[in-house]
Formats: C-alpha cells, sequence, structure tokens
C-alpha cells in the first residue's frame, strides 16, 4: 500500500508544481524515485517532528500542496499540537502519511505500534481519516488528499499488503463491499483486510464484507443502504477495540436507535507486552482470519 500511495503521489507531482514532499529522517528506499525526480520539492527535516509539522503548514499557507511522510508516532502523536494548532485549526489541505498502522512493526514493541491513532485522530476537526484496506484503496486515497482542501490522514501497514478489490473502485469516500453475503455484515478497515477476506472465503452462510477506508466522515447513510436484510454487524480492526471504527459504528447506532446487533473485533486497549510477530499479535487479539471466522459462526448460529 505504501508505494501504491508514494507512486500516485509522484505521477501528480509531474503536473503539479507546488507538491511537496517533507520526511522525518524517515522513507529511505521508499522515496528515493520522488526524491530523484523533484529534489528542489524534497525536504528531510530530521528528528524534529514538532518543526516538520509546523514548516509543513508554513508551505500550506504560502500555497503549496504539502504531504508529510513518517511512521504514525512521528507524524500524529509526538506532534498532536502542532497538527491541532497549525493544520486542522487553519483547515490547511496538508495530507499527513502515516506509517506503521496497527502492529506492522511487530515485534519492536508498543512505542512503533498504531493502536490508538484513529483515537487520536478523531478528536480533530476538519482532519479526514482515510485507513485503506489494499493497494487499490491506497492509490485512491493519495488522489484524495491531492484534491482536498482540507487536512487529511493517511493510516497504511508498509508494503506487500495483496489486493481484495477485484475491480476498480469508484469512489474512496464511500462504504466498499468487497465480498456479498447476507444476515451479518463485516465493516472492517486498514491491512487486516485480508484477514477478514480469508476469513468468509468458501463459507456456505458469507456475510457481506464491507471495507471502510473512510472513517471520519463516514458516509452512514450509504452505509445504511448496504445493509438492507442485515441483522447484526461485526466490526474488525487493527486498532484499539476502544475509539476506532467499533465506536464509531457503536455511536451511530446508539444515536439512530438501529436494531443492529453489533460485535467489535480489535485490539484490547492496553499496553502490549507480548513479544510476537504480526500475525502473532493479530491471533492474541482475536483479529486472525481463523479466529474472525469463528465470531462470524457464532454470530450466524445466534441469529
Amino acid at each position: 500500500m505504501r508505494n501504491s500511495l508514494i507512486n500516485t503521489i509522484v505521477k501528480y507531482a509531474e503536473k503539479d508544481k507546488k507538491l511537496f514532499l517533507i520526511s522525518g529522517d524517515a522513507g529511505y528506499g521508499v522515496l528515493d524515485e520522488y526524491k530523484k525526480r523533484f529534489p528542489d520539492r524534497y525536504l528531510n527535516m530530521g528528528v524534529a517532528e514538532q518543526n516538520m509539522i509546523s514548516f509543513a503548514a508554513g508551505l500550506g499557507l504560502t500555497g503549496y500542496k504539502v504531504f508529510v511522510y513518517n511512521i504514525i508516532p512521528f507524524v500524529l502523536y509526538r506532534c498532536y499540537e502542532q497538527v491541532r494548532n497549525d493544520i486542522c485549526y487553519q483547515r490547511l489541505p496538508i495530507a499527513l502519511i502515516g506509517i506503521g498502522s496497527g502492529v506492522t512493526y511487530a515485534p519492536q514493541g508498543i512505542t512503533h505500534y498504531a493502536v490508538e491513532d484513529i483515537a487520536i485522530a478523531r478528536t480533530l476537526p476538519n482532519l479526514v481519516i482515510l485507513s485503506p484496506s489494499d493497494p487499490r484503496e491506497s492509490e485512491k486515497c493519495a488522489e484524495f488528499a491531492l484534491k482536498s482542501r482540507v487536512p487529511v490522514y493517511i493510516r497504511v501497514a508498509k508494503s506487500g499488503e495483496p489486493l481484495i478489490h477485484k475491480n476498480d473502485i469508484k469512489d474512496i469516500t464511500k462504504p466498499l463491499v468487497v465480498s456479498e453475503g447476507k444476515q451479518v455484515a463485516v465493516l472492517f478497515h486498514g491491512s487486516v483486510g485480508s484477514e477478514v477476506i480469508k476469513a468468509v472465503e468458501g463459507m456456505k452462510e458469507r456475510p457481506i464484507a464491507i471495507s471502510i477506508p473512510m472513517i471520519q466522515p463516514l458516509d452512514f447513510r450509504y452505509l445504511l443502504e448496504r445493509l438492507e436484510g442485515i441483522h447484526a454487524l461485526i466490526t474488525v480492526e487493527e486498532h484499539f477495540i476502544e475509539g476506532g471504527l467499533g465506536t464509531v459504528i457503536s455511536e451511530w447506532l446508539t444515536k439512530e436507535k438501529l436494531p443492529f446487533k453489533l460485535v467489535r473485533l480489535g485490539i484490547k486497549n492496553e499496553f502490549i507486552h507480548s513479544i510476537k510477530n504480526k500475525s502473532g499479535m493479530r491471533d492474541l487479539y482475536g483479529i486472525s482470519s481463523h479466529k474472525i471466522r469463528r465470531t462470524i459462526l457464532e454470530t450466524l448460529s445466534n441469529e
């Protein structure tokens, strides 16, 4: 997903002379092509994340379309105040590219994980939150950010994520049906989508699988249309259960008094001390394909 996103930015940089890319001592290798072709529109700001965000805001005020690239703890956590005051408060069309969503960097530990970033980002008015599930979604997220007139935060895993969409994507702002089904809907975002698709493959009674790439703002009216005939919802995310998509859906159901049963799968809100690789982490927290499948079957049996 990361390569798809950056390749899209490179393509647009050929046409738009006001496109600027900033990194914070990150992106070695993946940004080489951009740096080679547009050296006058690239800066590595080093290990100075707050300054990186404020500098991007300054460029944005002068008319540049700025992309900021770094791992998520350094594009959102360490510089939250600057993102809040310099970018979101001023409604600047800056795009924050956060690498390493969820437990992508396992087993490097909690300092490298991004399991609460959506909860944090949701507190920021004017900020669009995008969490693509595959390279096709990632490309469309980049295109959206290039045209956006408000701040955008795009969270991606790293690289090598499989395609889950068979067809082209028309509108990244809408929930996307990946696999048709009935009775139960599995709503997901991010790279854990590959686990969801693996879980529903071959099921006799298959649930509908819906990717939610745009989490804020979420098009609830469009989503509700896709849920016709559905009785139960399962949210799956490589993020804390509290504060992410599951919470967004829960708040919606409560506000609109909708009758859907809701099951939320995700990472328990706790500091992670276990040392495992990404697959092991997903299995530990119940978001591996076989555990998602088990939850689907349990939910179907209760219908």
